[in-house]
């Protein structure tokens, strides 16, 4: 059973009883990401993340991760391009404590200046570790170019000489900007008492303010650029990323989408890892994916290969995609999608911890909760003619964008 309950302050909280598990997880969803930043203080949201984690009024980092540690929790927290979460799973009897360090760490936190120098060092560290990692970098140098001027293709993790200029003052007025009740689902998911819960959620989160006493920052349209971005790396391998302009999370268009991937490279027996991978031999990883967001979204393929192999398997690709918008996809390579699909559905929705994520992002990003059965229905809906007219609108070569890191021949 789930109830959606909004609190005084705004703040909505969904809880979905699950009695025959023995633990809960519990997310608190705040509706921020690099998304929301400037040119000024991009990384911005991702160093606050980090930051809470560093001690509160009560709490030192330490006095933190060991007071979860006592407990058996898993605490942990990420920032995305919309949105930031902070989360924990826990045996049952544990929760209340979990909503405690939890709430205090987003409302108590010090942001002590020298644990803020130190942690940005930490920062650098990881976007430099981002930049040692291909298969990243040729997906995110991709959508910084496509969304050129735009904060939807900024980096999450920010830019190094921002990191290093942020201060604590900026990092205290972006939070009072965003952290605020009509910006907060609370998700919680597994066997606890509800009534219990959320006298203790309402006691902890019941005092953050309904909303910002500053106006956090209007964002504008993104718009698709098809660009041709090259990265030369001294690697072994050569890392490919071709990008289709697509579709916002909220489109009904979504489950065609999601069909339509997994049939082009989204599975072991889609098109693009057989016929490349398996039959020719050509790579070793190939896959394709769909990032989407409120706004707008992107179709990618994902390939890595020997250099000298790029003008091949980009060709093959090609190919495979011009099939797909000619011919379309038959009856029983669509049934056996539809399965596969709704099979991923089913068993991922079955842990505490998937169902606090589920809800917490349909509240956050839809506003209200979007059930198991709703999204089998929407793909049992999708038809082969669905599938073809998305290919035929979606799969334009013409208007495609390369992203190329390695060793470029």
């Amino acid at each position: 059973m789930i109830n959606v309950i909004t609190l005084n302050n705004g703040i909505t909280v969904v809880m979905e009883d699950m009695p025959y598990l023995k633990s809960a997880s519990f997310g608190v969803w705040v509706r921020v990401g690099s998304a929301n930043e400037d040119e000024s203080n991009n990384g911005i949201a991702h160093m606050i993340e980090h930051m809470l984690f560093k001690g509160t009024n009560t709490r030192s980092a330490k006095q933190i991760a060991d007071e979860m540690a006592r407990i058996g929790g898993n605490i942990n927290a990420f920032t995305s391009k919309e949105c930031t979460c902070y989360y924990a799973t826990t045996l049952s009897e544990h929760l209340p404590i979990a909503i405690r360090v939890i709430g205090d760490m987003l409302i108590n936190s010090l942001i002590d200046e020298k644990a803020l120098k130190k942690e940005k060092s930490v920062i650098i560290e990881e976007i430099d570790m981002y930049e040692d990692s291909p298969e990243d970098l040729v997906h995110e140098v991709l959508q910084q170019r496509i969304w050129k001027g735009h904060p939807l293709g900024y980096m999450i993790s920010g830019r190094k000489k921002i990191v290093r200029k942020v201060t604590r003052e900026e990092i205290i007025d972006f939070i009072d900007a965003y952290y605020t009740g009509e910006n907060i689902v609370i998700s919680i998911a597994g066997s606890f008492d509800q009534k219990e819960i959320l006298a203790h959620v309402e006691e902890v989160f019941g005092d953050i303010k309904p909303r910002a006493s500053m106006n956090a920052m209007s964002l504008y349209l993104p718009q698709y650029n098809k660009v041709l971005v090259k990265r030369n790396k001294d690697i072994e391998q050569l890392h490919v990323n071709i990008a289709f302009n697509g579709i916002s999370y909220l489109s009904e268009e979504r489950f065609t989408l999601s069909v339509l991937n997994t049939i082009l490279g989204g599975s072991l027996s889609s098109r693009l890892f057989q016929k490349i991978r398996e039959d020719a031999g050509l790579t070793y990883s190939i896959y394709s994916y769909g990032s989407s967001y409120r706004d707008t979204g992107l179709l990618h393929i994902y390939a890595a290969m020997n250099p000298n192999q790029k003008d091949t398997v980009i060709n093959k690709i090609h190919s495979i995609i011009e099939e797909l918008r000619n011919e379309g996809v038959t009856k029983e390579e669509l049934v056996m999608t539809k399965e596969q699909i709704k099979t991923e559905l089913i068993l991922g929705n079955e842990g505490a911890r998937s169902r606090m994520n589920a809800n917490g992002k349909s509240m956050l990003f839809r506003g209200r909760l979007v059930g198991l059965e709703e999204l089998i229905d929407g793909i049992d809906r999708v038809s082969v003619e669905n599938v073809k007219d998305f290919a035929d609108s979606y799969l334009d070569l013409s208007a495609s964008s390369l992203s190329l890191v390695g060793n470029i021949i």
